[in-house]
C-alpha cells in the first residue's frame, strides 16, 4: 500500500471531518436539477460485482443514518482513470471527433498491462464520502502519464489535470444534497470503517464514456471499451 496515498486520504478525511463538524461542508443542489447540462468525456474503471456488493452494504447502513443524502447506485460506482474533457455546460459529442480521442487513448495504452486496485476504508470529504483505493503497483500512474504525454502531442480539446492533478484511485459513493441530520452519528460510523476491507478487483478493461457530473447511468454513453 502506498504510504503517500494513505497520507493523502488521511488529509482528505481530516479536512472533511473539520468541515462536517463546523457545518461548513458543501451541499450539492444540482444532483436532480434537470437544468444541469454539464457533460464531458471520461476514462474510467468499474469495480467488480463482489467489491460493489461490499460497498453497497456499507452505503445502506449510511443511508440508515442519513436517508436524505445521495447514495450512488452500484451500477454507477467507478474510479476515474482520467477526465479527458471535464464536464461543462454546453458540451456535446458533436463538438469533437470521438475517433480521434479513441486513437490517442489506444496509443497511450499500447504498453499498459492489466492491474489490480485494493479498496480499503472510507473517508469524508467536503462534499460527501469516498472509498479509498490503492493500486497494487505503479501501472495506473504509468497509464496516466502516458495519456498526458500522448494528448500533449495533439491539438485535441482536452482538460487533463486542469482542475487538479489526479493521483488517487478513490470512488465517490455518497454526496451531500441536504443538511446532515445526524452528523455526529455519521462521523462515528465513518471512523469505525476507516479500515474496512472492500476487496481487490482486477482492472482488465477501461471504458471511455460521455457522462454527466455524477456519472449517472441514464446520462452515460459508452464510447469505447479498451482491453488491457
Amino acid at each position: 500500500m502506498s504510504f503517500e496515498l494513505e497520507r493523502h486520504y488521511k488529509n482528505i478525511h481530516a479536512n472533511g471531518l473539520k468541515l462536517v463538524k463546523s457545518g461548513s461542508y458543501f451541499i450539492d443542489k444540482n444532483i436532480y436539477n434537470p437544468e444541469d447540462l454539464r457533460r464531458g468525456i471520461t476514462l474510467l474503471a468499474r469495480p467488480d460485482k463482489k467489491v460493489s456488493s461490499q460497498i453497497h452494504t456499507i452505503l445502506q447502513e449510511i443511508k440508515g443514518i442519513e436517508p436524505l443524502q445521495y447514495a450512488y447506485p452500484p451500477d454507477d460506482f467507478h474510479i476515474t482513470i482520467m477526465s479527458i474533457i471535464s464536464c461543462y455546460s454546453g458540451f456535446h459529442l458533436d463538438k469533437i471527433n470521438t475517433q480521434d480521442y479513441i486513437s490517442v487513448i489506444r496509443k497511450s495504452l499500447s504498453t499498459i498491462h492489466n492491474f489490480r486496485i485494493h479498496l480499503k476504508g472510507i473517508s469524508l470529504n467536503p462534499s460527501g464520502i469516498l472509498v479509498n483505493g490503492y493500486p497494487e503497483d505503479d501501472t495506473l500512474e504509468i497509464l496516466r502519464n502516458s495519456l498526458r504525454e500522448h494528448f500533449k502531442q495533439t491539438d485535441l480539446t482536452q482538460s487533463l489535470d486542469k482542475r487538479y492533478t489526479i493521483k488517487t484511485a478513490h470512488s465517490t459513493i455518497l454526496r451531500f444534497q441536504n443538511r446532515l441530520q445526524y452528523p455526529d452519528e455519521l462521523i462515528e460510523f465513518i471512523e469505525k470503517h476507516r479500515d474496512t476491507e472492500f476487496g481487490t478487483f482486477h482492472v482488465k478493461n477501461i471504458a471511455l464514456v460521455f457522462n454527466d457530473w455524477y456519472q449517472k447511468t441514464e446520462n452515460t454513453k459508452l464510447l469505447k471499451t479498451f482491453i488491457l
